[in-house]
């Protein structure tokens, strides 16, 4: 089937991105449209956790959001973040958003390459003993802190944000041949916006094992999955899947 629009449920990029070069090289159109929003909890609903920050010596971060969270909900409760923290980050892109908020100190930021197992290995055995604060959202994949209690390592879950699901009533689903979700979360808000959606020839891209497990439980089939060794974003599976549909 000749692919010639494609819808991404997330935001579109600032600035460029890969799937320009995708869209140039093969006269498609990509458009970009949020499946869901992520707010930060309250200070009341995050007192409700009985989480001390201060009891912690380093804190673990995966998104933006998360860390608009942390620091917004620090400022309200007047916790004092002490200069000897450090932080660690899922990716090069995230902990470079901590300068938003702190001096950014090679000595106490630290980063992965987008997987949990990379932010193990950051921590490697220099940084094993810290105390960590493991920042989640609300419909977070019970692979993150299991994958830290198999590393031996002592932490906290501390739920941040809340997953909100977008209204997509204006998304002409017949427009597409082809959509990627990011998140479980993206593929319920799909569901739940389309209850009645039969696959037929509409084709599927997922990121990341849960993602492509949620949907599978929606009884629809993923063309392509990232990451893998082939293909480790998004962007690249797009190609290779393109490539082959010539």
């Amino acid at each position: 089937m000749k692919i010639k629009n494609i819808l991404i449920s997330q935001p579109k990029p600032n600035g460029y991105s890969p799937y320009e070069e995708i869209i140039e090289k093969y006269g498609l159109n990509i458009d970009f449209i949020p499946f869901i929003r992520v707010e930060g909890l309250s200070a009341k609903d995050f007192r409700a956790q009985r989480i001390n920050v201060l009891d912690h010596t380093a804190i673990i971060f995966t998104s933006r959001s998360a860390i608009d969270s942390f620091f917004s909900l620090s400022e309200e409760m007047r916790i004092a973040i002490p200069d000897t923290m450090k932080y660690f980050c899922s990716t090069e892109a995230v902990a470079f958003y901590l300068q938003k908020y702190i001096v950014y100190r090679k000595r106490r930021i630290f980063f992965g390459k987008g997987n949990l197992a990379s932010i193990i290995e950051a921590i490697g055995s220099k940084h094993k003993n810290e105390r960590f604060l493991f920042t989640l959202a609300d419909c977070y994949n019970p692979d993150l802190p299991l994958a830290f209690e198999k590393a031996g390592l002592t932490f906290t879950k501390a739920i941040l944000t809340r997953t909100l699901t977008e209204d997509l009533s204006k998304v002409d689903l017949k427009k597409y041949q082809l959509l990627i979700f990011y998140s479980p979360a993206e593929v319920r808000s799909f569901m739940e916006n389309f209850p009645d959606f039969k696959q037929n020839s509409t084709l599927f891209g997922t990121f990341g094992n849960a993602t492509a497990a949620t949907l599978k439980d929606a009884n629809l089939k993923p063309c392509f999955q990232a990451p893998t060794p082939e293909a480790p974003s998004i962007a690249q599976a797009l190609t290779n899947y393109l490539e082959k549909d010539k």
